[in-house]
């Protein structure tokens, strides 16, 4: 016997609906697209056919950071030649893209200036922090840390994030340099610095890969989190760069700190094996910490599970993710996850489930 209309009708409007995920069941569909991951409130429903990007366009290389403007528009800064910076819309498409001369685009933070203008602040692995408009009109580029004062010419200076200050003062991490956070004035004008190379597996105020930076404002006070890749670390600092606390994070490999909300999120970009803790890759997931620094969902991972206090050793769940570089939280809750190192993949977006 054959459906009714209404069946049938019913039926369609279901599958339109799903389509993106319906995908996921074809023999052609990525492993894991429409996948559910995460744990408690926190989960997502994997869409790895968000991106509508053109290869042949819009090519990249590693998709290493993204962040949302106010107006919804996505932007990804890549190392790709071609494109430093694309920008999409939330449904995926590529609206524009600009080529600011970065041949190692690693970071990138959108936030709003002393003036209350959203900005840019890109950073290039290979020396360079430049201060952008949205539509990637250069407002300020930083000095080389030997030509401020800041290092001399044989030390290392290799960038990969900055975080900007409620009175316009820059803070860039010199993630895969010297190991020192260093604070410009709105200006440009180099002011202090605070860390350095560490060689031992703790010694607070300094580090052994400072990763990722970002101004925390949860408590009221605006302090400084900084990644402590190599150490399974975030630490945060008073604006001085006086040590506050940190929190351990064993078996995971962050990238940088991203605060939405009440939570702390942060790609996963290499993982441990069971009975293994070294720095593995294609183990990444990404992790979500709540106000308290407790981890509550490990989207990619397994569950966290805490004994006595203590986190015990987090590791991939299913391998959903390669090396998660960044997480994007969007304006409804929805992730994006960029890859490092990862076959040249564009964002994954994970749907917040209700």
């Amino acid at each position: 016997m054959s459906p009714s209309p209404v069946s049938r009708r019913s039926l369609l409007t279901g599958l339109l609906a799903t389509a993106p995920f319906v995908r996921a069941q074809s023999k052609t569909a990525p492993p894991f697209h429409g996948s559910i991951i995460g744990h408690g409130p926190m989960r997502y429903r994997v869409d790895k056919l968000w991106c509508q990007a053109d290869p042949s366009q819009h090519p990249v290389k590693d998709c290493h950071e993204m962040a949302q403007s106010a107006d919804g528009r996505l932007f990804l800064i890549t190392n790709h030649a071609k494109n430093t910076l694309l920008v999409f819309d939330p449904k995926g498409q590529v609206l524009a893209k600009h080529d600011l001369g970065l041949r190692g685009g690693h970071g990138l933070t959108l936030q709003r200036d002393a003036n209350g203008r959203e900005v840019l602040l890109l950073c290039d692995s290979g020396g360079r922090v430049l201060k952008t408009t949205l539509e990637g009109e250069v407002l300020l580029e930083l000095p080389h840390a030997a030509k401020c004062g800041a290092y001399q010419e044989s030390d290392l200076y290799h960038p990969t994030e900055a975080a900007l200050a409620p009175n316009g003062d820059i803070f860039v991490a010199d993630g895969y340099g010297s190991q020192f956070v260093l604070r410009f004035d709105a200006m440009g004008k180099f002011l202090s610095k605070f860390g350095g190379r560490s060689t031992q597996p703790t010694n607070p105020g300094r580090f052994m890969q400072a990763h990722g930076i970002a101004l925390d404002h949860r408590s009221g006070k605006p302090l400084l989190v900084v990644t402590e890749r190599v150490r399974n670390e975030f630490n945060w600092f008073t604006l001085e760069g006086e040590p506050v606390r940190r929190v351990y994070l064993p078996g995971a490999y962050v990238s940088r700190p991203v605060i939405a909300g009440e939570h702390l999120y942060s790609g996963v970009c290499f993982g441990a094996k069971p009975d293994d803790y070294r720095m593995w890759q294609g183990r990444g997931f990404v992790t979500i910490l709540d106000a308290q620094d407790r981890v509550v969902s490990n989207p990619g991972g397994q569950a966290p599970r805490y004994e006595e206090g203590r986190l015990k050793v987090m590791l991939q769940d299913q391998p959903v993710f390669n090396n998660c570089h960044d997480v994007c939280v969007d304006s409804r809750g929805d992730l994006y996850v960029c890859q490092w190192n990862s076959g040249s993949v564009y964002p994954y977006k994970l749907h917040r489930e209700a």
